[in-house]
């Protein structure tokens, strides 16, 4: 029923403003006029299953709350943002690393088959996570409809969704890049990369990620490690563990351009892809599932949550 309300944005401006101002009174209402503290210490039982201690954090996604609280340096802004964060890398690491960008812009209606290259690439907003547009043949696009979820996505503060700072002053802008592949024509796995106190801790790798999104979890000296990290609905569900693979080939520089950029971390994740060798850089993300992701069995939550010295690099 929310979908096909949501779908009314299609008809014209009319239905969209309405619909637009409509939601965020709803937002407003319900979430937006709380504290960040209250917002968080009133979702997080819902999504963890248990009360959130903010006065003392123990476990990993508590400290993620906390550091959401307390870490609001400009820095972080500037490496959340998909757009801004390419001249951070091209300066510390190299253009090398970075996948290929071949349109910016902050008015949907430049996003159209002129302006967009004729082999696939990839469609999204620098401030928001999880809207995304694949085009791989321009003709099987509905160009009206893309621009219009465009203009959706550009119209709301990420901020208030989990409460991440460094989302809040973000200037929507629109990227496309191109769509990566590997040998066999698939997508290449996404290695989120976790790191502590400046070093990596584990590897969550997002396998198969146009087929079923199998996720497995490893040390970093690659050794499988007995816990699943999603979302409750998703576990509840039945966590898909993929068969065992083997590391990538630029695993070793992937640990040592996360360390670089963990230095000024408690705790931080930078993501990378491998396309038969070759590394790209995919996002740094500061709040993995906006501390809202269980960790289960529940004690790896509380395993390496202690790990976490806070205050050393706020």
């Amino acid at each position: 029923m929310a979908l096909k309300i949501e779908n009314l944005k299609y008809l014209n401006n009319f239905f969209f403003y309405s619909l637009l101002y409509a939601y965020k009174t709803y937002r407003w209402l319900r979430y937006e006029r709380l504290s960040d503290k209250a917002y968080l210490e009133m979702m997080f039982p819902k999504a963890q299953e248990y009360a959130l201690n903010l006065d003392n954090p123990r476990s990993l996604n508590e400290k993620i709350q906390w550091l959401k609280i307390n870490d609001r340096r400009a820095i972080n802004t500037l490496l959340a943002d998909k757009y801004e964060v390419r001249n951070y890398i091209k300066a510390h690491f190299g253009e090398d690393y970075l996948i290929p960008l071949e349109l910016m812009s902050t008015n949907p209606k430049d996003i159209q088959p002129n302006n967009i290259p004729d082999y696939p690439v990839i469609v999204k907003c620098n401030h928001d996570s999880g809207h995304y547009q694949i085009i791989r043949d321009k003709s099987k696009i509905d160009w009206k409809k893309l621009q219009i979820d465009l203009k959706w996505w550009m119209s709301f503060n990420y901020y208030y969704l989990d409460r991440e700072w460094q989302y809040k002053n973000m200037k929507p802008t629109i990227i496309v890049e191109k769509l990566l592949f590997d040998k066999n024509g698939k997508i290449p796995n996404d290695y989120k990369i976790h790191c502590i106190n400046g070093k990596v801790d584990f590897v969550y790798v997002s396998v198969d990620r146009e087929g079923k999104n199998k996720r497995n979890i490893y040390d970093r000296n690659w050794n499988p490690l007995p816990f699943v990290f999603a979302g409750k609905d998703k576990i509840k569900k039945g966590y898909i563990r993929g068969e065992e693979i083997q590391p990538p080939l630029s695993f070793d520089k992937m640990v040592e351009f996360s360390e670089k950029i963990a230095a000024l971390y408690d705790y931080v994740r930078v993501d990378f892809y491998d396309v038969d060798g070759k590394l790209y850089f995919g996002e740094v993300t500061h709040h993995h599932g906006g501390g809202f992701d269980q960790i289960r069995p529940i004690e790896w939550d509380y395993k390496i949550g202690e790990k976490i010295v806070l205050n050393k690099r706020v």
